[in-house]
This record gives C-alpha cells, sequence and structure tokens, in this order.
C-alpha cells in the first residue's frame, strides 16, 4: 500500500487521471436527475402538506415521515434488490437516481411547506377574494413570495444530494467513490489509497463548497434585508405615532 507522500502513488493517479473525472460525471449527472425528480415530489408533497384537505395532509406526513426516519443505503439496498429479485432490475444507475430523488424530495417537501407557512395569512385572503383557485393561487400569489425563503435550504439539500451519490458505493454504482475504490483495489492500478482518496474528496469539494457558500450567503443577505425592513416600519411606526 502506497502512502500521501509516495511519489509513485500520486504519478499512478496522474496517468488513470481520466477514471476520477468519469466517476465525478456520473455522480454529476446522478444528482442532476435526482434532483429533478426530488423538485417535482417536494413541490408535489409540500403542497399536499398544506392544503387544506386532512387526508392529502396524511399522506405528505407519511411520506416525509418513512423516509427522513430510514437511512438511504437502506431505500437505496430495498428498491435496488426489491426490483432485482422481482426480475424488474432497472439497473444501478437508474436506481440510485430514483432513491436519491425519493429520499431528497422528503426534505423538499419540508422547505416547500414551510416557505408556504411562512406567508401571511392575508395573502390567502387577498387571493381568495380575487377569485383564484388552489392551483392558481399558489402558482400566482404564494409560491412566488415564497421562493425567496425556499431557495437558500434547497441549495443546501442540492449539495447533501451530490455527496449522498457515494452511496451507491454500497451496491456497485459508478459514481466517484465507487470509482476511486474500484482504482485503489485493481489489479494493474491498486494500492494508491491515500492520493486517490484525497483527490477524490477534493473533487467533492470543489464542486460542494461554491455551492454552500452560495446558500450561506444568500440566507445572510436575506436576513439582513428583513431586519432592515423591520427596522424600516418600526421607525415608519414612531414617527406617526409622534405625529
Amino acid at each position: 500500500m502506497e502512502g500521501l507522500f509516495s511519489i509513485s502513488g500520486w504519478e499512478k493517479v496522474w496517468t488513470f487521471r481520466s477514471t476520477f473525472l468519469l466517476g465525478l460525471l456520473n455522480s454529476g449527472r446522478m444528482a442532476l436527475f435526482a434532483l429533478l425528480l426530488s423538485l417535482v415530489l417536494g413541490i408535489i408533497f409540500g403542497l399536499m402538506a398544506t392544503s387544506s384537505k386532512k387526508y392529502l395532509r396524511g399522506i405528505s406526513r407519511i411520506y416525509v415521515e418513512l423516509i427522513q426516519n430510514t437511512p438511504l443505503v437502506l431505500q437505496l439496498c430495498f428498491l435496488y434488490y426489491a426490483l432485482a429479485f422481482s426480475g424488474n432490475s432497472l439497473g444501478i444507475i437508474t436506481t440510485g437516481t430514483i432513491s436519491l430523488g425519493i429520499y431528497h424530495g422528503a426534505y423538499l417537501s419540508e422547505v416547500v411547506r414551510a416557505g408556504i407557512s411562512s406567508i401571511p395569512k392575508g395573502q390567502f385572503e387577498a387571493a381568495d377574494s380575487q377569485g383564484f383557485n388552489y392551483i392558481g393561487k399558489m402558482f400566482y400569489i404564494i409560491l412566488p413570495q415564497s421562493i425567496k425563503i425556499i431557495l437558500p435550504p434547497m441549495a443546501n439539500q442540492v449539495v447533501n444530494l451530490i455527496k449522498n451519490t457515494s452511496c451507491l458505493y454500497i451496491i456497485g454504482g459508478a459514481d466517484l467513490i465507487s470509482v476511486t475504490y474500484s482504482f485503489v483495489t485493481g489489479a494493474s492500478t491498486g494500492g494508491a489509497y491515500a492520493p486517490a482518496y484525497l483527490i477524490s474528496g477534493l473533487l467533492f469539494f470543489i464542486v460542494c463548497f461554491p455551492l454552500s457558500t452560495l446558500a450561506s450567503t444568500w440566507e445572510n443577505s436575506l436576513k439582513k434585508r428583513e431586519s432592515r425592513t423591520v427596522e424600516t416600519q418600526s421607525t415608519l411606526s414612531e414617527r406617526m405615532v409622534a405625529k
């Protein structure tokens, strides 16, 4: 086994650098499709969670609690082996993408629910008074206002989703971690454990750090803006009282 400072280990990683880039590309591709699926599920179940109908709120709650309180690896294995043993295998990447989408859809639905719940009741009543139905009210009045609240935590979920592509390793996927493992245990490439895993971690960091920084900056910016708005409203109220 070659250590972190082994020149031959780093040379081996450099020679097979396309292997790591391919793993990163696969992880990015899976994350993209899983994100689209999770967005669809997140919006649907988020809207159901804020519905006036009790059975829709119940279905949404069951989905969220079931998914959030069981490990992603367990869900991934269950879906993969259940489909495989029933003769309906979709392949590792497709199964992994679906599992990631369902898992993060539960978290995004909570983000959407929280965003909608933060809108003052007066906005709902104003939309009702204008004759909007439920769908129109949500898409034309409520969701556009809640986007600024939803986006920062959503960016954090995107970062988590990218990192969670590594869970496909458990079923032998083609993601970055699986490719790294195959590299360090390969007959002709094996041994360079420290350099290979360091490069793999660095690639994850290069992708995830800008996104998490963007989410934090965005969130802080929103908090400052809200704080300024509250201060302005307080000042105006005080002036009106003084008059």
